[in-house]
């Protein structure tokens, strides 16, 4: 299994990774191993505001639907148009092309709330 240890996590298996003053957000690739065959992400729009916890899109495999909850709150500024024809890049590399959203958040005290990358294997484990 793959982690990204410049990232935060959250229970429901989304992360979140600072790029300057962005956060860009995915799911782990536990999320996307538990998933199976990913076929449609619904992303939000650009200019979308949520708070932390709201559901911001879903995913879909072949197996089920999942809401995706965002880690922080903030306005959505860029999605990953990628996985609108190529949704397989969320379980090819969920770290890197297979990015969901990028955000910029409106209360940066909320990262951190986030899960360290040693809190989340061990939330995995149980």
């Amino acid at each position: 299994m793959k982690f990204d240890s410049s990232a935060k996590y959250q229970d429901s298996h989304e992360w979140a990774r600072k790029e300057n003053d962005l956060i860009i957000i995915g799911i782990s690739d536990y999320a996307q191993d538990s998933l199976s065959d990913v076929v449609f992400v619904e992303l939000p729009q650009v200019g979308d505001t949520f708070k932390k916890g709201e559901e911001f899109g879903t995913i879909e495999s072949v197996k089920a639907a999942n809401e995706l909850l965002i880690p922080m709150s903030g306005e959505v500024v860029e999605i990953n148009e990628a996985l609108e024809d190529e949704s397989e890049l969320v379980n090819e590399d969920p770290f890197g092309e297979g990015w969901i959203i990028k955000i910029s958040p409106s209360d940066s005290s909320e990262w951190d709330d986030l899960m360290t990358l040693d809190e989340y294997k061990k939330s995995i484990e149980e």
